[in-house]
């Protein structure tokens, strides 16, 4: 049995609840209800069916207060609450980073990324040229490092990958969704790259102002990606290309599945002892989000990407 640690959470960000209960295959119906997040609760009862990662489970958590730590575990059917992170340490095979504010990912990830113990950090990992550095000089020392959207892994992206070939040379991609640059742009970044096979980025620059971004992306296969991020619109994201023989348009599938497949990736990857997601692809995804944002802090100018 692999037994994974759970480190959370951050604001607007329910998944040490939700990521936990899905692996462990269980969870306190009531406590869950408490958890501050109604579609957790609605998606695990719609989908207990298929709730559990084979030969896995989430046995110790941290958060910054111990209570929340306490209620995530009632809810998730967790065992042990740790009063520090270090404490996971040599209690666990491998641990997931479930806070989405990647300011704070390299301090947290630091004491099992230096004790040689496998991470999942969540989207985005990074949001400053420094701290990508940092995590790619880690991976490339051989440290097990992974990170993504799991829209990466949503049934739409996957299945509509099969309809790609009849599109034509594709010239342009679409995404679309609500939030902020910071924290969900990478859904739709990595959504779109992964739907297109993860072209190289050239540049990007950032057309339009803070809570209503835009992002201009040229890949070097010649497509045009536009990605738009508003604060306040309705939360349904779609993501559309258009090529010169045809045009398509992707639903993501919902919340709960792309959940899980991207959680069963991250067990596969721990038990295979490396990231089954190259790191060059999450890298070009870092360079590009934070490429954007350097843009927007500079008026919009294209910045070019390595």
């Amino acid at each position: 049995m692999l037994k994974l640690g759970v480190i959370g959470l951050s604001e607007g960000n329910g998944h040490p609840y939700s990521w936990s209960a899905i692996i462990n295959g269980d969870y306190d119906e009531a406590a869950m209800a408490e958890c501050g997040f109604p579609v957790i609760p609605a998606y695990l009862r719609a989908n207990r069916d298929t709730l559990g990662v084979d030969d896995a489970r989430v046995t110790h958590v941290w958060t910054q207060d111990r209570a929340l730590s306490a209620h995530v575990a009632g809810a998730s059917r967790i065992d042990v609450v740790c009063e520090r992170l270090e404490d996971m340490l040599g209690q666990v095979d491998a641990v997931l980073l479930a806070r989405d504010d990647p300011e704070t990912h390299v301090a947290m990830a630091r004491p099992f990324i230096e004790a040689g113990v496998p991470i999942f950090i969540d989207k985005p990992l990074a949001f400053s040229e420094a701290d990508l550095a940092w995590f790619d000089e880690q991976q490339s020392r051989g440290r097990f490092v992974m990170s993504c959207s799991a829209l990466r892994y949503s049934g739409g992206v996957q299945s509509a990958r099969v309809h790609l070939p009849d599109l034509g040379p594709v010239e342009l991609a679409v995404a679309v969704g609500t939030k902020s640059l910071r924290t969900y742009a990478i859904h739709y970044l990595e959504g779109l790259f992964a739907l297109l096979g993860d072209p190289p980025a050239v540049s990007v620059r950032h057309l339009g102002q803070a809570g209503r971004d835009v992002l201009q992306i040229e890949f070097a296969t010649g497509t045009l990606g536009m990605v738009h991020v508003f604060q306040g619109i309705a939360p349904a994201g779609e993501l559309n290309l258009y090529g010169r023989n045809g045009f398509l348009k992707v639903d993501h599938g919902g919340t709960y599945p792309m959940f899980r497949a991207s959680l069963v990736e991250a067990v596969r990857s721990f038990r295979a002892g490396r990231p089954r997601l190259d790191f060059a692809v999450t890298r070009n995804l870092m360079r590009t989000l934070i490429g954007a944002r350097r843009s927007l802090e500079q008026g919009g100018r294209a910045v070019r990407l390595a």
